[in-house]
């Protein structure tokens, strides 16, 4: 009899006890979900910081985070109870920075005084896709990251990498490890064009524009040329912009790749989901380019406001982004790609010297 009521009181105990469970359970979510974001923003602070110190003012803000990122994950290993919330970073954040970055480019500045720069633009970027995916494959490299790093090379950098990211399904590992190792390598070549600038036979006109069709990131471009005076300057600036605006059209020749081979491939029905953030680039692009400033008056301060938060978004992105990071897998997976991507760059500083 007692053994009875017992085994009554055990079966009935989980359902006494679920009850209780219920508002931890609801209070789960909010945290996992702000904290998170709250998470990938404080280091994107800490990386603001940094990028302070003398000795990483050169590398900046996106590179420092990410540096504090991989630290974090490799130490204390990865926040499970904020992953939501880094999650929504990584993937959505990044996403609408992307949307934002359109802002950056000026179409109608591009389409009537780049069409020249344009050309050599779009060489640029076929030929470091090119070249570092080949290099990848003669070396047996990890062809994602390398695929991902010669698309950062060619157009501009981490925005590149995280729009075509997503498009060639890139896990959240290597789209850190990609978008670090541009960051930095970038910052290296911008340094040692400033240095080498005083030495070279090229005028003002020529090192901006041998700038601007050979460095990774507009940040990269902007510290080169700034040295050079307000022209070398000013068509550096339109030869990058020229690749940026050269990324929407490599996102869907991606995407229109991805489709065939996963319908020459995949047997389980799998679709590559189209870019949306991509239309609202554009769209970004457009809005930049043809209203603001005309049709809707805004100052330099605006506009400079608008370019921080665009800064920082992509920065929490990235952090959550390198909280993917192992380094573990760090040295076999993205050495042969760096060192294909080096070439790269090497090769093309020399070919674009030679064009300019």
């Amino acid at each position: 009899m007692n053994m009875e009521s017992g085994k009554k009181g055990l079966s009935i105990e989980p359902t006494d006890a679920k009850p209780s469970l219920e508002p931890t359970k609801w209070r789960l979510p909010p945290f996992s979900w702000y904290g998170g974001i709250a998470f990938t923003f404080l280091i994107a602070l800490l990386g603001y910081f940094l990028a302070k110190v003398p000795g990483f003012d050169h590398v900046g803000q996106l590179a420092c985070a990410i540096i504090l990122a991989v630290i974090y994950r490799q130490f204390f290993h990865y926040p499970e109870l904020i992953r939501p919330g880094i999650t929504f970073s990584s993937k959505k954040l990044l996403r609408f920075a992307i949307i934002l970055y359109g802002l950056k480019l000026n179409i109608d500045m591009v389409l009537h005084d780049g069409i020249g720069l344009l050309i050599r633009d779009a060489g640029v970027i076929l030929f470091a896709i090119f070249l570092t995916t080949w290099l990848a494959t003669v070396m047996k490299a990890n062809m994602t990251i390398s695929l991902l790093l010669g698309v950062g090379t060619g157009v501009c950098g981490a925005a590149a990498i995280a729009a075509i990211a997503p498009i060639v399904k890139s896990k959240d590992e290597d789209t850190a490890i990609s978008v670090g190792i541009i960051a930095l390598v970038g910052t290296i070549f911008a340094i040692t064009y400033t240095i080498l600038r005083p030495v070279l036979p090229l005028t003002a006109v020529d090192y901006g524009i041998w700038s601007g069709i050979s460095l990774h990131e507009i940040a990269h471009v902007a510290l080169a040329t700034a040295p050079g005076g307000e022209d070398a300057l000013a068509v550096g600036l339109l030869a990058k912009l020229g690749r940026v605006f050269l990324l929407v059209p490599l996102c869907f020749i991606f995407l229109y790749w991805m489709k065939r081979k996963s319908a020459g491939n995949d047997t389980n029905g799998n679709k590559i989901e189209f870019p949306w953030f991509l239309i609202g680039f554009i769209l970004m692009s457009l809005f930049g380019s043809y209203v603001l400033g005309q049709s809707i008056p805004v100052s330099e301060h605006f506009l400079s406001g608008v370019s921080t938060v665009t800064t920082w978004c992509l920065t929490a992105a990235m952090v959550g982004l390198g909280l993917n990071v192992n380094l573990r897998e760090l040295r076999t997976k993205a050495l042969k790609p760096l060192v294909a991507m080096l070439i790269t760059s090497i090769v093309l500083s020399i070919l674009a010297y030679f064009i300019v």
